[in-house]
């Protein structure tokens, strides 16, 4: 079964959702790293269907991809994928978090859209998010908050400034 240009094996759906959950196991505004408490990184690892697999690669993989996607050159660790075949299509396995995380950077370069997964333009919040909009231009996870908050600090330090 062939799911956004890959092959849909026993194993997690590798779009967007996945990799941005994993790059949300840090949580920059709540002061808060999923990967630092193995029962947490576990609950994750079974809600997308991988095993946790080892947290320090797994924490090595999140950092470097979130660099990357902030617009960063980052030195992505090694990890080893496994190719699939059938129904006449190819696709990619992936066993643990970090293999899941890279395998769906993977597809989403392979289909141009890496670059619509961003952080936050708030800097007290930098969460991750799929950025859906037709010309791919959202900065913020919510325009309701973060948009909010930043409007609010540009608008009040142009007001100092005008004082």
């Amino acid at each position: 079964m062939s799911y956004n240009g890959y092959m849909r094996t026993n194993g997690p759906d590798l779009g967007p959702e996945l990799l941005v959950a994993f790059l949300n196991t840090l949580d920059v505004e709540e002061q808060r790293d999923d990967l630092d408490d193995p029962e947490a990184f576990a609950t994750w690892a079974r809600t997308h269907e991988v095993e946790p697999g080892d947290r320090d690669e797994a924490r090595r993989v999140r950092d470097a991809l979130r660099a990357v996607v902030d617009g960063e050159e980052a030195a992505l660790p090694a990890i080893a994928l496994s190719a699939t075949s059938g129904d006449g299509a190819v696709g990619l396995r992936a066993r643990t978090a970090a293999e899941a995380a890279v395998a769906s950077s993977v597809v989403l370069s392979i289909q141009g859209k890496l670059g619509r997964v961003k952080l936050c333009g708030g800097e007290d919040c930098r969460w991750a998010f799929y950025d859906a909009s037709r010309n791919g231009s959202r900065q913020w996870c919510s325009m309701e908050v973060c948009g909010n908050r930043q409007k609010a600090r540009t608008y009040r330090a142009k007001d100092r400034a005008d004082s």
